[in-house]
């Protein structure tokens, strides 16, 4: 383009557009959380059953409860957040099309955030399901373990194909 005194006119760059996400559905969420449990046993069975029978059938020794509790919480903490830093995505999510995002600008969550939302999750499960069942009362509809800890999960869009 040229402008009447033979200069080129700047070329503009299109404005940058926010990618927008549905929101998970509450049944799709559930339901992969089921799903992820049924994978829970199998990673607690390799890092956590298996070690523990060694130290019981070889060496007779039984470690304390609060020991095993903060082994449950390592080893599962350490799944999690590493998926959900690796793409926001553990397994069963994956198979469920979700994602967990930052709230503020949808993008991973750190570490920092996993750990606390993992974290927050243990009270939000056993406590009856409280922190679950937050969800019908919440604008959003997230978990009371998202709320809090700054994150959401979002549905991600279908790949051409497939179906669900």
């Amino acid at each position: 383009m040229n402008t009447s005194s033979g200069r080129k006119a700047p070329i503009s760059k299109p404005a940058p557009q926010r990618t927008l996400v549905e929101l998970a559905g509450l049944r799709r969420r559930l339901a992969s959380l089921l799903y992820e449990s049924l994978l829970m046993l199998g990673v607690l069975a390799l890092t956590f059953m298996v070690p523990y029978l060694i130290l019981g059938v070889v060496w007779n020794v039984a470690p304390a409860g609060w020991v095993a509790w903060l082994h449950v919480y390592l080893v599962l903490g350490a799944y999690f957040v590493w998926y959900w830093r690796r793409g926001g995505q553990t397994l069963a999510m994956q198979t469920w099309r979700l994602q967990i995002v930052r709230a503020a600008d949808g993008r991973l969550p750190a570490a920092s955030t996993g750990w606390l939302r993992y974290t927050l999750a243990w009270p939000s499960v056993l406590c009856f399901g409280i922190g679950l069942a937050w969800a019908l009362v919440d604008r959003d509809r997230q978990f009371l373990h998202d709320r809090l800890a700054g994150t959401r999960v979002v549905l991600l869009p279908s790949v051409a194909g497939q179906t669900r």
